[in-house]
């Protein structure tokens, strides 16, 4: 039986119990009992921080103040899972992984890819670190700490065929920046921003490799140029629509290397998904972002 009971009494921190429709179970390995918190307190969440259900079995460290994973990550990271189906990938890269969570779900989905996540943040990356060794997975999961821009931390070069990204959107001096731990440069760009997700992801495609990458949907032309300047064609973009009748609060694509993709007759690849809405106006999920949950292991409820 696993520790599904709020450790806050040892040491400040929760663990989250499963909201789970009834009968259903998840998909997916099932990793071992951890050890009691007394034995492997890193394991358990910490003061301010709660240990919540990713995806199948996979469990997530978070912060309760700081960054906490969204729809964003989950429409990359399915995005991602969808472009390696019929493809050869064996070797996957999250850029400015932050605590994990595509990473995770990537890799999730794809049992026999070895993965890499880069994180510059020493608490988000401290995060991630244990949430693979919590769910037993750091034998194919390796996450680093540094910097995406600095070669020196993904030396292996071009040698990945899937490359994700969700960098921060917002140019310094543009908002207030938040004081709380890891938020600022989450959504600020602190270490530079889309231009620079483009440039360490050009670095590292293996031939015929894919970097799929979020951003916010007022700026798809800021990422297109980001791309075109790297040595990058985008050759997919859905926009995501949070709830019918409202615009779409950001945009996935998907890129491949210029030099590998034959030019069409009009010079235009991109091929543009109709919109992916998450909620109907009534604000009930809509049945394909339920076939997104679905397909990420997570539950759905009833219809």
């Amino acid at each position: 039986m696993r520790f599904d009971v709020n450790s806050s009494e040892l040491y400040g921190g929760l663990v989250r119990e499963a909201r789970r429709p009834e009968g259903w179970e998840p998909p997916g390995p099932v990793p071992p009992e951890p050890p009691p918190p007394g034995e492997a307190p890193d394991l358990w969440p910490q003061e301010g921080e709660d240990l919540c259900y990713l995806t199948g079995h996979w469990r997530i460290f978070q912060r309760l103040k700081g960054h906490r994973y969204s729809i964003d990550d989950l429409m990359t990271a399915w995005t991602a899972a969808q472009v390696a189906q019929g493809r050869a990938v064996r070797r996957y890269a999250d850029i400015g992984c932050g605590i994990g969570s595509v990473l995770m779900m990537v890799s999730w989905s794809l049992p026999e890819v070895q993965a890499v996540g880069v994180e510059a943040q020493a608490l988000s990356f401290g995060l991630a670190r244990r949430s693979v060794r919590y769910n037993a997975a750091e034998g194919r999961i390796e996450v680093r700490h540094g910097d995406l821009r600095d070669p020196e931390n993904t030396p292996e070069g071009a040698a990945f065929d899937l490359v994700t990204g969700t960098p921060p959107y917002i140019p310094l001096g543009d908002g207030v920046v938040s004081e709380r731990e890891q938020c600022g440069p989450c959504r600020f760009e602190m270490r530079g921003g889309v231009e620079d997700y483009c440039l360490a992801a050009a670095r590292l495609l293996a031939p015929q490799g894919r970097f799929v990458v979020c951003h916010a949907a007022p700026q798809a032309a800021r990422v297109e140029a980001a791309a075109l300047a790297a040595g990058l064609t985008t050759l997919r973009r859905c926009d995501v629509v949070p709830r019918d009748g409202r615009g779409a609060l950001f945009s996935v694509f998907v890129m491949a290397r210029q030099d590998e993709i034959a030019p069409s007759p009009d010079g235009a690849p991109l091929e543009i998904d109709p919109p992916f809405v998450v909620r109907d106006a009534e604000g009930r999920w809509t049945e394909a972002y339920r076939a997104v949950r679905r397909g990420m292991g997570m539950p759905c409820g009833p219809a």
